[in-house]
């Protein structure tokens, strides 16, 4: 028994050896900058982009959010995609409000101006701070209808909160090409050159957590192809922020159990996931769901080009008035 004793103490100071290597050493290192994420942002005008204000998170941090106010009893809040702070959703923010609905765009906490850079305080923060903003919402929009759509990673942050308790806050969900967890059938290699992983300090850090331990969540896990002529942008992320804004291991559950209308698409050109590979994913979960193909429209088509953005719109119109 004692030499039985020995033997697990010695091969968990080796696991806890090798996984402190891995924690000190594996980093992710930045891809080279993605032009097709970057160069549609070129043409549009931001001249009208509004300031950014803030709200009190419930840990007495100010977080950002932009406001385009419109008319009706229809609140959108538009979740911005990986790096972003927000400004990319400007065109589409702008179709929104011009359907008729108050469209808020929260900076979300590890990006740009709201929080530590690339980091949150623990993996469930993003939820909390979504509660703590339509906790402030609310009271400015009585007897009014809220939607909640996300972008890309954002569209796999609604998948989250569909799986929470954030879910009955909201009426209705659109995704537009949404980021699903690794191994999804639905991304491509390396997600089409945007991403970088260091993946054995993923695996470290998830044995680490699963056993309770939670204080290196802090590292460093994920790098994006993002260009340095674009300083609004988020580089690098942590590990709780990388899993915290990321759609849920039981999305497919989550999504079939809820009860709200909710909708899906993506573009028929996407470089980052495979588009033709959702419907099959998805349909199983809820036959009901909406997805829609856009032809001819990239990653960030969705939000800045016309066909993209028209399609979000018919989308958005089509659950708030069902059957019309």
């Amino acid at each position: 028994m004692r030499k039985m004793l020995w033997g697990l103490a010695a091969l968990i100071v080796i696991v806890l050896a090798v996984a402190g290597s891995v924690l000190a050493f594996d980093a992710p290192t930045k891809p080279a900058p993605l032009a097709s994420i970057s160069e549609p942002f070129a043409k549009i005008d931001f001249s009208d982009l509004p300031a950014v204000r803030t709200y009190p998170a419930r840990d007495g941090v100010p977080l950002g959010y932009r406001v385009y106010e419109g008319a009706g009893a229809q609140v959108v809040v538009l979740i911005h995609g990986s790096s972003d702070d927000g400004t990319g959703l400007h065109p589409l923010a702008k179709a929104l409000r011009d359907a008729g609905a108050s469209v808020y765009v929260p900076v979300l906490r590890g990006h740009r101006n709201s929080g530590r850079s690339g980091d949150i305080d623990y993996i469930g923060q993003l939820g909390d701070d979504l509660a703590d903003m339509m906790a402030v919402l609310r009271p400015l929009h009585a007897n009014t209808s809220f939607s909640l759509i996300g972008f890309s990673t954002g569209g796999g942050f609604v998948l989250r909160v569909i799986a929470s308790p954030q879910e009955k806050l909201f009426d209705r969900f659109i995704m537009i090409s949404p980021a699903l967890p690794p191994g999804a059938p639905t991304i491509r290699q390396d997600t089409g050159g945007w991403v970088s992983i260091a993946l054995p300090r993923i695996i470290a850090l998830s044995i680490l957590n699963r056993i309770g331990i939670d204080c290196f969540n802090g590292l460093p896990i994920v790098a994006f192809a993002t260009s340095p002529t674009a300083p609004n942008l988020t580089s690098v992320y942590s590990f709780r922020l990388a899993v915290g804004f990321g759609a849920t291991r039981d999305y497919l559950a989550a999504l079939g159990h809820s009860t709200k209308p909710a909708a899906l698409m993506v573009g028929g050109a996407d470089e980052l996931f495979y588009p033709d590979r959702f419907a099959p994913l998805f349909a199983p979960a809820r036959s009901d769901l909406a997805i829609t193909i856009v032809p001819g429209v990239g990653h960030i088509g969705m939000t800045v080009a016309p066909d993209g953005i028209a399609a979000v719109r018919k989308a958005f119109l089509a659950l708030i008035t069902p059957g019309v």
